[in-house]
C-alpha cells in the first residue's frame, strides 16, 4: 500500500456472512425453480411456481396453482421452457406433482423440515408477480402453526406444522421453494396470510408420503374413521402415567362411520393408536395412511377416567 492508498475490497469481502449465504443458496436453487402457467389457452388459467424433485423432470407445487386444469408449461432462468403434464394433486395438502415432458433436470437437495428452528434462516425462491427467478430472505417466525384447506368434495383438514415466515412472499411464489441455509428444500411456499406473513408446507416423512404416492397413483388415498375431533388436555393423574398432557377429543360421530361401528362416543378421548401416541388433532390425522384402510385399529381410549381398548376398522376416505 504506497501513498495513503485504501485497498479497495474485493466483492467476495464486502459480502457480509448473511449475504453470502443467501447468495450461496439462490445459486443453488434458482436453477431447480421454474416459472409454472396452467391454462395459457384461455382465461382463468393459474401462475405459480415449482421446483424439479427428481433429474426425470417430475416438479413439486401447490394443489391450487393447477386446480384451473388446462395445457401447461414451465420455464427456467435459463430460457429452456417445457410441456408439462400435471400427475396428480391433493387439497387437502395443498401439494401437487406435475412433469416437465422430456426434460433432465438438475433437482433441489430435500431436507427435513423436523430440524428447523424458530429463527433459522430460510430463502424463498419462486416467480411473484411474473417476475421470474425472484428471492427473498428471512427467518422462520413459527412452526406448528395450521393451515385450513378443503378439497371440491367439501372435506375440511387443517395442515399441520405448517412453516411461519417472514420472508416476502406474493401472488405467483405459491409452489416455489422455501429453502434453509444449506440450500435444501424444507418447505413450498403456500399462503400468503398477511403483511410479513408467509406460510409453506413442510418437507418431512409425512409430506414425502404424499408426493410419492401422488407420484405412483396420481392421488392420495387416506383411511377415514368418522370423527370431528379437537386437542384436549389430560387430567394430571392421567397426563402423567401417559407421559403427554393431551390427546385428542372426540366431538362428534359420524352415524354410520367406523367409528361409530367401532363404539366411540362423544367425549371419548383418543391417547393412542396402536402403539403410536397421539396429543393432537395433527397426529392423528397424520397416521390416518393408506395401509391403515381395512385394517383393524386398536384405539387407546380415555372415557370417564378409565383407559380401554376399542377396534375400528378405517375405510378409505371418499
Amino acid at each position: 500500500m504506497t501513498n495513503g492508498a485504501t485497498a479497495v475490497p474485493t466483492e467476495r469481502e464486502a459480502l457480509d456472512a448473511y449475504s453470502t449465504t443467501v447468495t450461496s443458496v439462490a445459486e443453488r436453487v434458482l436453477p431447480a425453480v421454474a416459472s409454472l402457467r396452467v391454462g395459457r389457452t384461455g382465461r382463468g388459467g393459474g401462475a405459480g411456481s415449482a421446483v424439479v424433485i427428481t433429474p426425470d423432470g417430475f416438479l413439486v407445487t401447490s394443489a391450487h396453482v393447477v386446480a384451473q386444469g388446462g395445457s401447461a408449461s414451465a420455464s427456467f432462468l435459463n430460457g429452456s421452457e417445457y410441456d408439462v403434464e400435471v400427475v396428480g394433486a391433493d387439497p387437502l395438502s395443498d401439494l401437487a406433482i406435475a412433469r416437465a415432458l422430456g426434460a433432465t433436470l438438475d433437482p433441489v437437495h430435500i431436507g427435513n423440515a423436523e430440524h428447523l428452528r424458530v429463527g433459522q434462516l430460510v430463502v424463498a425462491v419462486g416467480n411473484p408477480l411474473g417476475f421470474s427467478g425472484s428471492v427473498t430472505s428471512g427467518v422462520v417466525s413459527g412452526l406448528g402453526r395450521s393451515l385450513a384447506t378443503a378439497d371440491g368434495n367439501g372435506h375440511r383438514r387443517f395442515i399441520e406444522d405448517v412453516i411461519q415466515t417472514d420472508a416476502a412472499l406474493n401472488p405467483g411464489n405459491s409452489g416455489g421453494a422455501l429453502a434453509d441455509w444449506q440450500a435444501r428444500l424444507i418447505g413450498v411456499n403456500t399462503a400468503v396470510a398477511g403483511m410479513g406473513l408467509g406460510l409453506a408446507v413442510p418437507m418431512n416423512a409425512t409430506t414425502e408420503a404424499i408426493l410419492s404416492a401422488l407420484m405412483r397413483n396420481g392421488r392420495v388415498r387416506r383411511a377415514y374413521l368418522g370423527i370431528a375431533g379437537g386437542n384436549r388436555a389430560l387430567p394430571p393423574a392421567m397426563a402423567q402415567r401417559l407421559g403427554r398432557k393431551a390427546g385428542v377429543e372426540v366431538q362428534e360421530v359420524v352415524t354410520g362411520s367406523p367409528a361409530a361401528g367401532g363404539g366411540l362416543r362423544s367425549g371419548d378421548i383418543i391417547v393412542s393408536v396402536g402403539e403410536n401416541p397421539v396429543a393432537k388433532a395433527g397426529d392423528l390425522q397424520r397416521l390416518m395412511v393408506e395401509a391403515r384402510i381395512g385394517s383393524k385399529l386398536a384405539l387407546s381410549i380415555l372415557r370417564a377416567d378409565k383407559l380401554i381398548t376399542l377396534e375400528v376398522v378405517p375405510v378409505e376416505l371418499a
